[in-house]
Parts: C-alpha cells; structure tokens; sequence
C-alpha cells in the first residue's frame, strides 16, 4: 500500500491541505470539529506528517518548506502532492505554509527560516516582485514555482530559480484562440492592478494579443477579482462575473485568469439566464482536473503541472548539494479546446 501523503488525509476529510496544515500545526483558525476529525482520519492511517522537522534538533534537520499562495486553487493540490513525494526520496522533512492573500510570502519566510532550520525554500503562487533586501536576507536556495518573471530587477538571476510557464505568451495564445474565433469584446477577469503577480502577466498577453489585432484594450472589460477574498475561488469567480453581467458593459468572450475563476464565473452566466458558448464562450488557463469534467468542458491553457514540480524539486536539491547554480526553467503550456468556447454567433443546433 502506498504511503499516505497529506494531499489523500486533506481528500478523506474533504478538505484543503491548507486546513490540515492548520490542524497538524495547532492554529487557532481552523474549526474545533473539523481540527478533531482531522487528527482522527491521521490516527487511523498512521500518517506520519512530514512538517514533524519541528522534532528534529535544528543541528541535523534536513528541511526544506513550500510556501502556497492560493492553496484553494485546486491546480496546487496535486504539485504539492508530487514534492512531497520527492522530498521523501531525498530523506528530508517538508514544512508547508499556507500565505494569506494579504500576506508578503517574503515575510513570511523570513518568519519561517527564524522557526526551523531550513535548507531551501520553494515559493507556489504569489507576486513576482520582492524586494532585494529581503531575499537576500534569506540564506538559503530559493525556487520560484509557477512565477517565471524576474523577481527582482536589484537582485542577480544567480541569486534564485524560476520554473514556469511564460505566462505573457501563454494568455496571449488564449486570447489569440478567441480573436480567431471571431471575438472582439473580450473580457478578462484577473488580480489587482496594484499587484505584481502571474495574474498581471496574463493580463499583458492578452493586451499583446488584443494590440496585435488591432483591437483597443477596453478598460471597462478588464475586471478585478474581489481583494477582500482568495483571489482564485470559485466563489470569487462568481462574483466578479456577477458584476460584469450587472454592468450590462457588452461581450461575448470571457477569460478568466484560473480555471476555478473561469468555473465560478461559468455559474453567474447561467444564473443569469445565458448559455455558454452560445451567448457567452468561457476560457480559463491552468488546466486542472476538475476542468474536464465541468459542464460544460472548459477551454484552457494546461500548464505542465507535473514537470513543473519535479523540476522544482530536482533543481532545488541539486543546488542543495552543489551540484547545480541557480536556473531559469520554462515550459510550454498546452491550449485545451473544450465545450465552454465556440465561433462568435453560434447557435445551438435545434433538436430533431
């Protein structure tokens, strides 16, 4: 029987590996309940948690932490999955942190490193630009997971690894998918102006892509998720389209920066009386699981998710050891063509 992780306790209690993090680690955040039934499932499959580094003297510990921004973003599930599988191979602890979406991930592995000794850190999620002060005050090898642009312009290359997509070219090929398709009026759904995030990047593709054709960018059709929530819910999602769809502002595309934002807003268009792709086509771009078994099919930019966690692992271990100097890895992103876009002016074909 294959080892229990804490992504299959997180399933078996259904809920976010988040929450069993909060659990394992004795937050106050986390309902009595749920905490309970939590310990209860890890009692009867004898899951031993890998953030037990806390129990090893800081002189020997071999640990390295994941820090997740987003961690209800589904796409995170699996990858933490697949590094901590990694992880055990290398015979280290792994400490996960949940980062808030109002909190520095910086900061908050600078708290970190001060708790445990830590040998590296990988960052999944979150901004990609930090101040320089702060990363190199952080002694240890650092991995930017799924954040491919430059994290700092103060701070040498040499000095930390991105493994990614190119999130820029990416959500241009998407937005070039819809424009073929024949949309013009093109919403997008994405994180805060004010927030230099993979959000902001995928909103520059599009603009790229909308430009290249011609196309002037329509401020009113660009559309901030709520901040006062997880910026890639569902509910987020749901609420952002709600807006747009309030605003009465005409389309007949929507991008959406995740897939469980572009699910989420799926659910206001229908609530809304509308179908998709017949009035609205729907596109979203991570290409999580989920994705293809909602209806309808959702149209998507798979990202790499597997290579991109290996890699991550492998290149911060062999940096560990000295086996390897910083790297900056891309990968290319895969256009999934499903049921939720189709040709502007579509029409359902009437039942015989």
């Amino acid at each position: 029987m294959a080892e229990i992780t804490i992504v299959e306790i997180a399933k078996r209690c259904g809920v976010a590996v988040s929450t069993v993090s909060r659990a394992l680690n004795n937050h106050s955040d986390i309902n009595p309940e749920t905490k309970k039934r939590i310990l209860e499932v890890i009692k009867e499959t004898g899951y031993i948690p890998n953030n037990s580094a806390r129990n090893l003297k800081r002189t020997d510990a071999k640990c390295i932490a994941v820090l997740i921004k987003g961690i209800t973003n589904p796409f995170f599930g699996p990858m933490i999955d697949i590094i901590e599988q990694e992880t055990e191979k290398k015979k280290y602890a792994l400490v996960l942190r949940h980062v808030e979406a109002y909190e520095d991930e910086i900061d908050v592995a600078l708290e970190l490193e001060k708790e445990k000794r830590l040998r590296g850190i990988i960052f999944l999620g979150g901004g990609y630009r930090h101040s320089a002060e702060k990363l190199k005050a952080l002694n240890v090898p650092l991995i930017f997971s799924t954040i491919g642009s430059p994290v700092s312009s103060k701070i040498s290359k040499a000095e930390y690894s991105t493994v990614a997509v190119d999130d820029k070219f990416e959500s241009a090929k998407m937005t070039e998918y819809l424009i073929g398709l024949g949309h013009t009026r093109i919403a997008i759904m994405t994180e805060g102006s004010e927030k230099m995030s993979v959000g902001q990047l995928r909103l520059q593709g599009y603009e790229d892509a909308l430009a290249g054709h011609d196309i002037e960018t329509d401020e009113d059709l660009i559309r901030y998720v709520e901040k006062d929530m997880d910026h890639y819910s569902l509910e987020n999602g749901y609420k952002t389209a709600k807006k747009l769809l309030d605003s009465k502002v005409k389309f007949t595309a929507l991008y959406c920066v995740s897939d469980t934002l572009a699910m989420g807003a799926c659910r206001a268009i229908i609530d809304a009386g509308l179908r998709i792709p017949e009035d609205i086509s729907v596109a979203g771009f991570d290409g999580i699981g989920m994705g293809s078994f909602y209806n309808p099919r959702l149209t998507t930019i798979r990202q790499p998710l597997e290579q991109i966690s290996k890699e991550s692992v492998r290149l911060l271990f062999d940096i560990i050891d000295g086996e390897s100097g910083h790297q900056h890895i891309y990968f290319q992103g895969e256009l999934i063509i499903g049921e939720s876009t189709a040709a502007r002016g579509r029409k359902k074909k009437k039942e015989q």
